[in-house]
């Protein structure tokens, strides 16, 4: 009983680590998509493109999985319109 950590407490865990791994992959999603047009101009090469859209389904997936537990974080700025 002294290891055992209830039920609630697992998931809160769970949610965190699942939201702190959210935040991390939209940053690396938009990190790529701002390099993929910082070089659109100058013929972007496909192994930039291939990488925004890894971030992208990384992200998705996470989103997806997040709804899946309804798990809910801080909201966006950037989604807010002023």
């Amino acid at each position: 009983m002294l290891f055992k950590h209830p039920k609630h407490e697992i998931e809160k865990q769970r949610n965190q680590h699942l939201l702190n791994t959210i935040y991390a992959v939209k940053g690396s999603w938009d990190h790529a998509k701002e390099t993929e047009r910082a070089v659109y101009e100058a013929n972007v090469s496909s192994e930039l493109s291939d990488r925004a859209h890894m971030q992208e389904q990384k992200y998705l997936y996470l989103y997806r999985l997040a709804r899946k537990y309804h798990v809910h974080g801080q909201l966006n700025q950037g989604v807010i319109g002023h």
